[in-house]
């Protein structure tokens, strides 16, 4: 494990078994902090080798020991007691998070805090799984089934939310009984390897959550491909989403992918403006754009198109740019150098395709190296690239519509369904709206929520499954069903009964 002061350069190692281990290979990469670019921590750089032991690990605790032997309360126990002890540790596991991945100390600290109600949540489910007796339209005979946990399953974690959105994923695969190897961001694995220091706090048998960090090539390609792994989850790119799903279908694998988005944040003419605003400022420059769920196409009414533009231009030029632990600061760096990169480059692409720069549109060199302005496009039309692609980074497209019907074409004229927003004081164009979207979240009045207790997941390119809420425990589980045949006649062998 690492050193825990924060103030002098760390060296990680890998969690197997309950052990903190070197990596076989013997190699460690940086992570810098990517607002003053320094480098303060070394990961270990897994390979194929560390995969196998966190597998054989995991395939292990799942079939003898103590895991399997645990009653469905006592494992829910577990999963309460993690939460306890996350509570605790929410302030330390927040600093290590900023400074791997830049995000603000707002949201990163609230969310920190909020990670232990999807333990406490699906602590409590543990022990609700239930089968159910089917009435059978066959004589002397008792059916009933059983949901049994699938094995091993690798969790595959990105850069922007590495901690949340692994509970989304280990919260309810741990209720249901399954074992894990979790893959983090090779960009922000500080935090994960964090957290696998707290499972051991809670009381986790060993082998039941293991960590090996490194590339994908090297670690989250022999992982996918393991035969001993019954299910991957991943959360990332499109690309990378189609990548783990054609791997994991060699072996039937389940998979749960949370991929993409191109969300379109809609403002009809009798919306609350101000609150519309703030809300299409939230949905795109709230964690600088990084989210899959940003608004990234706001679709304005034609009849109050010119003002919204205005009061919005204006909301978020008052906009701070900084530190991200400074509590004052309203938007943070670009995580990584390459989406720095990615998202200028979009930005112009843009400008080359007509779209008209009414906001920012360049790096914001004074602030620090990996920052971008907060960026508007006007005069989008639905086929620009810039409102097709994703492109996960402070860039706003603004379409016009005319009406409802105008509106829901827009909308739904991407590769992606993961969200929407719909601005509006009628609840029956509310309800309308809500129906015709093809996006698995619909946000009316409000954006970028979620919770534990509600299912999450994408139309189309947004990806496959859902997270959250008593659906997510299902993606977990396999289904068996189990007959009893009580008569004493000798059936016909040769009948299918």
């Amino acid at each position: 494990m690492a050193n825990s002061n924060l103030a002098t350069m760390q060296q990680y190692q890998l969690f197997i078994d309950g052990e903190w281990r070197d990596p076989a290979n013997g190699n460690w990469f940086e992570t810098a902090n990517p607002y003053t670019g320094t480098v303060w921590a070394k990961i270990p750089r897994g390979g194929a080798e560390d995969v196998e032991l966190a597998v054989a690990a995991a395939h292990r605790a799942f079939k003898t020991g103590d895991w399997p032997a645990l009653t469905a309360s006592r494992r829910g126990q577990l999963l309460v007691r993690l939460a306890d002890v996350l509570v605790e540790n929410a302030e330390a596991l927040a600093a290590v998070e900023v400074r791997d991945n830049g995000k603000l100390i707002a949201e990163v600290l609230h969310q920190c805090r909020y990670l232990a109600e999807w333990y406490r949540y699906y602590g409590g489910l543990a022990d609700k799984i239930e089968g159910t007796v089917p009435p059978i339209d066959k004589p002397n005979v008792l059916n009933f089934t059983r949901h049994e946990p699938l094995g091993v399953c690798a969790c595959i974690t990105p850069w922007n939310s590495p901690l949340l959105l692994l509970a989304w994923k280990a919260a309810p695969a741990l209720a249901a009984g399954n074992t894990l190897v979790i893959k983090p961001s090779e960009y922000t694995s500080a935090s994960t390897l964090e957290f696998a220091r707290l499972t051991q706090q809670a009381g986790f048998p060993p082998g039941v959550f293991n960590v090996v960090t490194g590339f994908g090539n090297e670690v989250g390609e022999p992982l996918v491909r393991h035969p001993k792994v019954r299910k991957v989850a991943f959360t990332g790119g499109e690309s990378g989403g189609r990548h783990v799903n054609v791997a994991a279908a060699r072996d039937f694998k389940s998979v749960t992918l949370e991929l993409g988005g191109k969300s379109a944040n809609i403002v009809f003419d009798d919306a609350n403006m101000g609150q519309a605003v703030n809300g299409a400022i939230s949905g795109i420059f709230a964690a600088s754009g990084q989210t899959c769920i940003a608004g990234s196409r706001l679709l304005l009414q034609e009849s109050i198109h010119d003002e919204f533009l205005d009061r919005l231009i204006e909301t978020a030029k008052s906009a701070t740019l900084g530190d991200p632990m400074a509590a004052g600061t309203n938007i943070g760096p670009i995580t990584t150098e390459p989406q720095y990169r990615k998202i200028l480059d979009y930005i112009d692409i843009a400008k080359a395709e007509g779209a008209r720069c009414v906001l920012g549109g360049a790096p914001a060199k004074s602030v620090g190296k990996l920052f971008v302005q907060p960026t508007v496009f006007a005069d989008v039309t639905p086929q620009m690239r810039i409102a097709q692609e994703e492109v996960f980074g402070p860039v706003l497209s603004v379409l016009r519509f005319r009406d409802e019907e105008h509106a829901i074409e827009i909308a739904n004229d991407v590769n992606y369904g993961l969200a929407a927003g719909v601005w509006t004081e009628s609840l029956r164009r509310a309800i309308r709206m809500s129906e015709r979207l093809e996006a698995g979240t619909v946000w009316v009045n409000t954006y970028r929520s979620t919770s534990y207790t509600t299912p999450f997941g994408g139309y189309k390119a947004s990806g496959i499954g859902r997270e959250n809420g008593i659906e997510a425990i299902k993606e977990y589980l396999q289904t068996k069903s189990v007959w009893f045949y009580s008569g004493g006649d000798v059936a016909n062998p040769f009948v299918r009964r």
